[in-house]
């Protein structure tokens, strides 16, 4: 069963995990120094947090997260079919897990990720930079360049 991703940038972790603790009246089932991540069964989503200085706080991107590998290739055909320019991430280290990946940017320019987890990493990681979705400067794990819509997504500022 497929999973709904959520990540959202924060200014302060701390205050944050006590919001969203209380909230999902559950602790976070990973935390880090700058990230910290719910996988919650009601609502089935995976929620997560991470300070990232000098980028705005708010959605970072949504997601869909695979079971198994066949759940992601059935994700990426439906991509296919948007008429969206897809970019595949292999074998790529990001929010101290392991993951194959997808990226894409719907119409709007709201940033989508389908993956399917491996395993855990002890570092956060770093992939090509998302920035150029939202108008931004410097690199934010984990998406790889995407062709920019013309406006940038998520209520921010244009560089």
């Amino acid at each position: 069963m497929k999973r709904m991703h959520v990540h959202v940038g924060v200014d302060d972790l701390a205050q944050s995990v006590r919001f969203y603790s209380t909230l999902f009246a559950s602790p976070p089932t990973v935390v880090k120094g700058d990230y910290a991540k719910w996988m919650l069964e009601d609502p089935r989503v995976n929620f997560a947090i991470s300070v990232r200085p000098g980028h705005a706080a708010g959605i970072q991107h949504l997601g869909i997260q695979a079971e198994d590998a066949g759940e992601l290739a059935e994700i990426a055909a439906r991509l296919a079919a948007a008429e969206r320019p897809v970019v595949e991430e292999a074998a790529a280290t990001c929010c101290y897990a392991r993951s194959e990946k997808q990226w894409v940017a719907d119409p709007q320019g709201v940033v989508w990720e389908t993956f399917f987890t491996h395993g855990a990493a002890t570092v956060y990681g770093q992939s090509a930079p998302l920035d150029a979705l939202h108008g931004e400067t410097g690199g934010v794990c984990c998406a790889p360049a995407i062709p920019a819509p013309e406006k940038p997504c998520c209520n921010r500022a244009a560089a």
